[in-house]
């Protein structure tokens, strides 16, 4: 399927203790997108480049519905998840087709391991394993901490515990990567620039809206972030172009109660997509707009911003005749810092007359610029740039 059409990766790494809920979210996230109610409204299909996971996945969503049976947690497994987001309608005028600068996205959802940032390797072959595992995820735009509500429950009052055990064991570990991961000494180009702290098993504090979630981690831990902050600022080239502890999310799977779980109350997960593939681009606008950063490094900061960028500027004047190659990112961003700006009813004009058009790739990369926009306004999601 993937081979016959022109896809985009988008990557996204996700750290996160042992049960601290990482199987569950990716269960939910990929399950959910296969029930009947999600595939009539939607304008993609979300299917799992390895069949065999994609049905495991949908297992473990299956447990949690019908049987209220959560997913054993896994402990040292570091899987990556491969999605691809596939429009719905292929079909229509040809020569439009053709024009798109590709046709469908994949997701890769990097599951890290937190234990790896605790505890040293039992040998040289898994310290070795460890590292090849963290240099593939360092293709991702975007990095999620998850924060385990239950953890927080437990160190309640004293919630600057955990925190710090949790921020200090992944700077200890990238410390250690450090000399390995550097390109001979000098620090990376590629590397995620957005990491987000996300509260997992949100369920767990329903009184809890990310402002809440933001002002605790702040208020308990500023100073760790801090530090972690200041490790990766040194594993990078252009560190002013890194966002470390300024966007939250939360993020829930499902509401557990005792002998039932309701898998239809999710907190967070429609926005993982939005946040792999548009947050990246806003940041993009931000940073270009404050920093002088050279041309040449546009294009890397953000893994197919030329591309994306494309079909959110769309026919704007002057730029329909840049070629498709070379230029045309720094040419187009102020272009598309208007889109990116843009107030939520000209998205949703644009956004409508794109499903009007069948120009399925525009609605849903317009609906994922509304979708942000509605996590900020549900109190979801903070994002440093508003």
């Amino acid at each position: 399927m993937a081979g016959t059409l022109r896809v985009r990766e988008q990557n996204i790494a996700v750290f996160g203790g042992s049960g601290s809920g990482k199987t569950v979210l990716v269960s939910s996230f990929y399950g959910a997108a296969q029930e009947q109610s999600f595939q009539k409204d939607s304008l993609f299909d979300l299917i799992a480049d390895d069949t065999g996971q994609g049905n495991r996945l949908r297992q473990n969503y299956l447990g949690m519905k019908n049987r209220a049976l959560a997913p054993e947690p896994t402990r040292f497994a570091a899987t990556p998840y491969s999605f691809v987001v596939k429009l719905k309608d292929q079909g229509g005028d040809a020569k439009a087709a053709k024009a798109r600068p590709f046709d469908a996205l994949r997701l890769v959802w990097h599951d890290y391991p937190g234990e790896w940032f605790e505890e040293e390797p039992s040998s040289a072959q898994e310290a070795r394993r460890r590292l090849d595992v963290f240099r593939k995820l360092l293709r991702s735009d975007v990095a999620v901490i998850l924060v385990d509500g239950q953890k927080l429950l437990d160190y309640a009052g004293e919630e600057e515990k955990y925190l710090k055990s949790l921020l200090w064991g992944l700077r200890e570990g990238l410390l250690r990567f450090k000399d390995d991961l550097l390109d001979d000494g000098e620090p990376l180009a590629e590397f995620p620039r957005i990491w987000i702290l996300a509260l997992s098993k949100a369920d767990l504090h329903p009184d809890l809206d990310v402002h809440g979630f933001e002002d605790l981690v702040v208020e308990k831990a500023a100073g760790d972030i801090s530090s972690l902050h200041d490790v990766l600022k040194g594993l990078v080239k252009l560190p002013e172009a890194l966002s470390m502890g300024e966007d939250f999310m939360l993020l829930s799977s499902a509401r557990f109660e005792p002998g039932k779980i309701e898998v239809a109350e999710r907190k967070g997960l429609d926005l993982l997509l939005p946040v792999a593939c548009i947050l990246p681009l806003e940041r993009l606008v931000h940073w270009a707009e404050r920093l002088e950063i050279p041309r040449k490094w546009l294009d890397r900061l953000v893994d197919n911003a030329d591309v994306i960028a494309r079909i959110l500027v769309g026919a704007a004047p002057l730029m329909v005749k840049v070629p498709r190659v070379g230029r045309y990112l720094a040419l187009a961003l102020p272009f598309l810092a208007r889109a990116i700006k843009a107030n939520g009813p000209k998205i949703e004009e644009r956004n409508t007359r794109a499903r009007a058009n069948h120009d399925y790739l525009t609605a849903v990369l317009t609906q994922f610029q509304l979708d942000l926009a509605q996590g900020v306004k549900d109190a979801v999601l903070v994002k440093s740039v508003k």
